[in-house]
């Protein structure tokens, strides 16, 4: 089974590359796009089970940035950038959907099911290789499976129940309940890369 943390060739080709790393940092790689550009782009977001700090963060770009600039994979310059999910993250593996149950997740598919391709609606949890969400419908809401490879892309919604739940979970980590955004949207960025290093 696929996941949606790299989506292209070159995405699963440069996961390749840093996922390691970041592990051996006690992260995981969440998500990893490469944009085109005059100067293409490098985002890289990682986590931790206890969410991950901007400390962390910075020590995983500077790591990062000295494996691809071995490993040269890609031509020329680019800027990478290593953030955090945030509180609406990504879901990008199968675990991440029995992980946020019970939370509102946008999903959109590759193709269209029922003449749709955007869901929107409560996350019920997983069974086998499927996705369970419920949706309202004109009768009422009902839950729907959507197997995870017919994803193109999913993400929680932004809600007061996941930023009550996000509090919760720092504070029983013992980090401080006060919401510090960079805490959850920081990105840094290197520029040094010229790819002839």
């Amino acid at each position: 089974m696929r996941d949606l943390v790299a989506k292209t060739a070159m995405d699963r080709r440069l996961a390749e590359i840093v996922r390691p790393v970041i592990e051996d940092m006690g992260a995981e790689l969440v998500r990893l796009r490469l944009q085109g550009g005059r100067t293409p782009l490098l985002e890289i977001m990682a986590d931790t089970p206890d969410g991950i700090e901007v400390d962390l963060l910075g020590e995983i770009n500077t790591a990062l940035g000295a494996v691809l600039d071995v490993e040269d994979p890609i031509d020329g310059e680019y800027t990478l950038e290593v953030g955090s999910p945030g509180i609406d993250r990504p879901l990008t593996r199968l675990k991440d959907f029995e992980a946020w149950e019970g939370h509102e997740a946008k999903l959109e598919t590759v193709d269209l099911i029922d003449g749709q391709k955007r869901f929107k609606g409560t996350i019920m949890g997983t069974e086998g290789e499927e996705v369970l969400i419920e949706i309202d419908r004109p009768g009422g809401a009902v839950t729907i499976g959507l197997t995870f490879d017919l994803l193109a892309d999913a993400k929680l919604v932004l809600t007061d129940e996941l930023i009550r739940e996000t509090l919760r979970a720092r504070k029983a980590a013992g980090k401080s309940a006060d919401v510090d955004e960079s805490d959850y949207d920081e990105i840094l960025t290197d520029t040094s890369n010229d790819g002839d290093a």
